[in-house]
């Protein structure tokens, strides 16, 4: 009773759901929502058809999650991730934005209702207070890196199937090797999956109850109830039996608006042509619009080529005082997405669902898109022009034609035209088009029956479509069998082994897996082992086939990609490339236009990464952003001046025989960036050059193996690094050993019990986070920690945990303390926690000791089985006390501990892969908050 008094009544869902969207719900939503309270599970499949408010679904799982809040979490049925899966990459996401609203209302909790589930939520979380109530994170991109930031924190994550499903494997899309553990464990456990349009993702279905079959151990881990993903479908073309099937009943039909919804009067007309689809598909778009007065028009092409050439020849057919024409496709970055965006959800001249119908445009407005529009896009268009497809492609297409029943002067068009070129018919007959195989002559000789005879047109409103098309005939194909060994080598991510299975086929089966790489466009183009700055960001890939890439650059001979630290330079050849790689294009190679990628475009591509963190101070990439030549003077307040002169006194960079002083470079650079505002590089606008530059501090940033640069005055948040090297042990202030050891301890143990383990390995989780630095105890380490500022302090014989150095001193620093090259601390900590287990006995059941040397040999990602072995050879030791028991073992990094393979082996079959990866994330994730708050823990440091 004092839990339900201190977290408060929770609300009934109409009240929720009402006080989050304006309006109450329709009755399926309260039912479902009392349905999945009542019984502690989902149905299978949620068949409500399109613009019915299948986005509630989210609204029920985070009120759900809310209303467990008072259950102990063993016993708490309600998953702490809720997963919004889509299987492409949208550029137009309702959901998202939903999303958002939904996590900024309860971090207001202006009404009661919304105020008490905020606080239900935070209560769920191991620091309710430090955080909004719900963390929202999106997965679009290829190098996004932005998780949970612990397994106890409610979360709503809107991703693509690609990349939910390569973490699921171990092999997340843009995540470092290291952090590949903790991304499987947050997908793999304690996650409910909601599946938008299910049935263009069922390899992913089978995947999920394949894994549970392949892996058998674990599943109690969390008390059973949330050991495994969760996954349901939302489809209104679904497969589920009708017991495990969740549709629409007589409550919603009395509904007016409801019915209103499911009568949307969409009359749609054959066009049968025997070839050049484009051609007739923009006749069709003139057919509709012409002498009619201002309306929006959506085109669905099966392809990005295609969807070009028909937007160019309907560009031919009106000017652009007469429409407003765009495209969309999946291969745009952020910055060309957000403007398309704008202009098809204009509230005045777009076609949102939400825009007034008896609103008058003053010219048509033409969208032509390929299939990403077809999910999770809350537009409604008043015409269609469609490309021959599918029964589940045309259903869904059709949802976002009349979607409110708004327009009854709604059309569609379906040009059908037979399968052009190699493939169009296989060995054993049956006609082929891409992406739908044999399907659309299926969908065409239905819509023929369909068509009345008097109109020349078939109505296929959502109350009747199903019945018209009949059901799908698509075949999803063959996807390769999981096999328990074929796991077990993408669970070692330590050492990923050579011409593994890529992971791809098994989410999307073998004939439609879309092989691709993350593409980005830099002023500046790192060396071989050097390092990109700033790291890669979503809002600037674009993902792109292999084989168009391959193509694109086959006369290139070499490209550059990131390596698997995600930072490092490597160059490599386009046929080599492989599934995930990002690689990087210099800005002046093209390739780009405003509607995303196009290999034929040759004009330079604007690098975001210059606006959103700095300006690369390197004379090539200087002129790839369109500077005038660097030689060629510049009319300053000092007089003509050369750029090159100016920017290489600035890097201390003149000729050997001179001399150049501090103040000199620093002089040098601050008339290198006035000289800036006298130049407008080209495919920049005037004021946006010179908002750039007045954000810039004239101050030059020079990192060892990275670029100089002028850094934003208002540093904008980056993404932490990974843990594949130890610039972790940097901070903004430095750390006591002990105290950062305890702290991380007492987070784990937190986490641990918010999550809802065992009791037995809550307490070895706190161990291995109280010890998992004391390696650190090295001689050589604390030597390589200590600036000179603390080896003077009065305090320097204490240990570090963390030093606050300059990051541009860290690596001299290293060699001057005679750290080894990639050695790893946490092997000497892994050693030591040894030490301690044989010095106690049999404290510990064998298992649990496996788990607490593995916790701590594996908290920077390694030891997935072996930590690889540094070039040291050292003859000391490191020693340290654990409970009061004096401990020491051998400092030599290039030992190898041959135990952690057969250890590692023994923790999987114990916990399952997913089940031991969330015990690492755990510790890590704590580890990794502790650090972030460093200058809290160094004041009461200090204090002590």
């Amino acid at each position: 009773m004092a839990s339900t008094l201190r977290l408060g009544a929770m609300p009934e869902f109409p009240e929720f759901y009402e006080a989050l969207n304006g309006r109450p719900p329709f009755p399926w939503q309260s039912r479902l929502a009392v349905q999945v309270s009542e019984s502690g599970r989902w149905p299978t499949e949620i068949g409500v058809p399109t613009g019915l408010g299948k986005t509630s679904c989210l609204d029920i799982a985070i009120w759900w999650l809310a209303s467990q809040a008072e259950l102990s979490p063993t016993e708490r049925a309600a998953p702490t991730r809720i997963w919004w899966l889509v299987n492409r990459r949208l550029l137009v996401d309702s959901t998202a934005e939903h999303a958002i609203g939904v996590s900024n209302a309860l971090e207001k909790g202006d009404v009661e209702s919304l105020r008490i589930v905020g606080n239900r939520l935070r209560s769920l979380a191991a620091r309710p207070g430090t955080r909004s109530p719900l963390e929202v994170i999106r997965l679009r991109g290829g190098v996004e890196v932005r998780r949970p930031v612990d397994p106890s924190s409610p979360a709503v994550i809107l991703s693509t199937i690609p990349m939910y499903g390569s973490r699921l494997l171990f092999r997340g899309y843009g995540t470092t090797r290291t952090m590949r553990p903790i991304d499987a464990a947050l997908a793999g456990s304690d996650s409910l999956l909601l599946l938008d349009e299910a049935h263009l993702a069922q390899h992913l279905t089978s995947l999920i109850s394949s894994l549970a079959d392949c892996t058998q151990s674990g599943e109690q881990i969390l008390g059973g109830h949330r050991s495994r993903p969760q996954l349901v479908a939302l489809t209104a073309t679904g497969d589920a039996s009708a017991e495990d099937r969740f549709n629409l009943d007589s409550d919603d039909e009395a509904i007016a608006i409801v019915r209103q919804r499911l009568d949307a009067n969409k009359p749609l007309t054959l066009r049968v042509r025997p070839r050049t689809c484009t051609k007739h598909m923009a006749e069709a778009v003139d057919e509709l619009l012409r002498g009619n007065k201002p309306s929006s028009c959506l085109v669905f092409a099966n392809s990005p080529d295609t969807a070009r050439e028909v937007l160019t020849l309907v560009r031919k057919l009106f000017p652009a005082s007469d429409a407003d024409t765009t495209l969309l496709t999946g291969r745009s970055r952020e910055r060309e997405a957000e403007r398309i965006r704008a202009r098809i959800l204009d509230g005045a001249k777009g076609m949102a669902a939400g825009r007034n119908p008896s609103e008058m445009r003053s010219r048509h407005l033409i969208v032509v898109a390929t299939q990403t529009l077809e999910v999770g896009a809350d537009i409604d268009a008043e015409f269609m022009v469609t490309e021959q497809c599918g029964v589940r492609a045309l259903t869904q297409r059709l949802g976002r034609l009349n979607r409110l029943g708004n327009y009854e002067h709604a059309r569609a068009v379906y040009v059908h035209v037979p399968p052009q070129g190699r493939g169009a018919r296989t060995r054993s007959g049956p006609t082929q088009w891409p992406v739908y195989g044999p399907e659309p002559k299926h969908v065409l000789e239905r819509l023929k029956r369909a068509t009345d005879s008097a109109t020349g047109s078939v109505n296929l409103s959502p109350r009747v479509v199903s019945e018209v098309l009949g059901d799908p005939a698509d075949d999803p194909g063959r996807a390769p069998e999981i096999l328990p060994g074929l796991l077990w080598e993408w669970v070692k991510t330590t050492t990923p082994p050579r011409g593994e299975a890529p992971v791809e086929a098994y989410f999307s089966g073998i004939s439609g897996t879309d092989y691709q790489v993350s593409v980005i466009w830099r002023a500046h183009v790192p060396e071989d082992g050097d390092r990109v700055w700033p790291r890669p960001y979503s809002r600037e890939v674009v993902n792109v086939p292999i084989s168009e890439i391959r193509s694109a650059l086959s006369e290139d001979g070499e490209v550059k990609r990131l390596k698997d630290d995600q930072i490092t330079v490597e160059t490599t050849r386009p046929q080599h490339l492989h599934p995930g790689d990002i690689i990087l294009l210099p800005s002046d190679k093209g390739m780009l236009d405003e509607f995303g990628w196009n290999p034929k475009a040759i004009d330079p591509v604007f690098d975001m990464s210059v606006v959103d963190r700095g300006l690369p101070l390197d004379e090539e990439a200087i002129q790839r952003l369109g500077v005038a030549t660097l030689a060629e003077p510049v009319n300053t307040a000092s007089g003509p001046v050369s750029l090159r002169r100016l920017l290489r006194t600035a890097l201390g960079r003149v000729a050997d025989d001179e001399s150049v002083s501090e103040s000199e470079r620093m002089e040098a650079a601050e008339r290198f960036l006035d000289a800036l505002f006298e130049i407008t590089p080209m495919g920049w606008g005037e004021s946006e050059w010179r908002a750039l530059l007045e954000a810039l501090h004239p101050r030059v940033v020079s990192l060892p193996k990275e670029v100089p640069r002028f850094p934003l005055i208002v540093k904008k948040r980056e993404s932490r690094p990974s843990d594949e090297f130890d610039e972790t042990s940097l901070a903004p202030a430095s750390a006591n050993l002990e105290i950062h050891g305890k702290d991380v301890g007492t987070l784990c143990e937190l986490i641990a019990n918010k999550v809802g383990l065992a009791p037995e390995v809550v307490g070895v989780i706190r161990l291995a986070g109280r010890w998992h630095d004391i390696g650190k105890a090295d001689a050589r380490f604390q030597c390589w920690l200590r600036s000179e500022s603390i080896a003077n302090s009065t305090d320097s014989a204490a240990m570090l945990a963390k030093s606050h150095m300059p990051r541009s001193l860290w690596n001299a620093a290293r060699v001057a303390a005679g750290w080894p090259r990639g050695g790893r601390h946490e092997a000497l900590s892994a050693r030591l926690v040894s030490s301690w287990l044989q010095a106690v006995g049999g404290r510990y059941e064998a298992d649990l000791a496996d788990l607490l040397i593995h916790l701590v040999i594996s908290h920077h990602g390694s030891g997935r089985p072996l930590i690889p072995p540094a070039d040291d050879g050292a003859g000391t030791t490191v020693a340290s006390e654990i409970e009061g028991i004096r401990l020491a073992a051998t400092a030599d990094l290039s030992r190898i501990d041959w135990e952690q393979p057969a250890r590692f082996r023994r923790l999987n079959e114990r916990f399952g892969p997913w089940g031991l990866a969330l015990l690492e994330a755990i510790l890590r994730q704590a580890d990794h908050s502790v650090s972030r708050a460093m200058p809290i823990w160094t004041r009461r440091s200090n204090r002590d």
